[in-house]
């Protein structure tokens, strides 16, 4: 008999879902729609339209979790993002009140982490750090193969750590404001944004991430955008210490980039501490609804 479980990737600009199926949870077909973000009650409608596709799909109501963006409350199930029309109000909440069924929310740096633990880059390691380096900076965090649990529900908010004054000293870099109010950010730095910020801080011109590795100044750039994602990686090891750190996001797809890391790494490293495991996701854009795959099946064995 087949095993079919289904996660949905809630953002800013569409739902996908994806059905999953077997023991190693591969991927067999998703849809998509657009987010609707005029309210709340429409955006709910959206997920139940999909979750019902799900279903549908499956022939059966089989586990679907769900993962967005932003801070879920684990006490309250209270939502907090950005792009995505929630308010402080509850998508777990909502979802049980019109389907009688409580279905995991969580957000999608934890869901990616937690899809790359099981049978991804980070498979068999006791603890994962997942960092994704987008247009922004995001972390989860998996222990023994489940999800750790955070206080207030912020998933690992690296991104939004100062880089140290050493790193910024060293590449004779300013202290770059933040879109989160503060300054100096990793974020600023690392994501395909902060990119960009090197390149017109080292050439004086707007120069799109895409068009860095064509520049006469790339090999300047990329060295010093490694240098400032060892000390990203060197903050996750002293903060986590765990077993594997997997790397997902655009800017992770640059060519050599775990190389790069490394040999920059080399002068952060502390006494003998070798230098964590690092590796690139494995299943790509589909982690994060996978990770919420996952966190359906867990909670429906429980």
């Amino acid at each position: 008999m087949t095993t079919f479980c289904g996660g949905i990737d809630l953002g800013g600009t569409k739902i996908e879902a994806r059905l999953f199926t077997g023991p190693q949870v591969e991927s067999h077909s998703f849809h998509r729609i657009d987010t609707p973000t005029d309210s709340f009650d429409a955006m709910v409608a959206a997920l139940i339209e999909q979750i019902h596709w799900l279903w549908g799909q499956a022939g059966q109501d089989i586990p679907v979790g769900v993962c967005m963006p932003g801070v879920i409350d684990p006490r309250s199930g209270a939502c907090h993002a950005a792009n995505i029309p929630c308010n402080g109000q509850s998508i777990q909440d909502a979802l049980h009140h019109k389907l009688g069924k409580t279905l995991p929310v969580l957000n999608d740096a934890m869901a990616f982490t937690m899809s790359e633990a099981h049978h991804g880059a980070g498979h068999g390691a006791q603890s994962v750090f997942g960092l994704i380096m987008g247009t922004g900076i995001g972390g989860g965090y998996v222990l023994s193969g489940d999800a750790a649990f955070r206080y207030n529900g912020l998933s690992v908010e690296i991104g939004h750590i100062g880089v140290p004054a050493r790193a910024l000293d060293r590449n004779g870099l300013p202290s770059l404001p933040c879109g989160c109010g503060k300054s100096g950010c990793y974020e600023t730095y690392i994501s395909g944004r902060g990119l960009e910020n090197l390149a017109k801080h080292l050439t004086g011109s707007k120069i799109a991430a895409p068009e860095i590795s064509d520049h006469s100044s790339c090999d300047q750039i990329m060295k010093i955008w490694a240098d400032i994602a060892a000390e990203c990686i060197y903050t996750a090891q002293f903060m986590l210490d765990p077993s594997a750190i997997i790397l997902g996001g655009g800017v992770s797809r640059i060519a050599g980039v775990i190389d790069m890391i490394y040999d920059q790494f080399e002068d952060l490293r502390f006494a003998d501490i070798p230098a964590p495991t690092i590796a690139l996701a494995q299943h790509g854009d589909s982690s994060g609804a996978r990770g919420a795959a996952i966190a359906a099946q867990k909670a429906a064995a429980a």
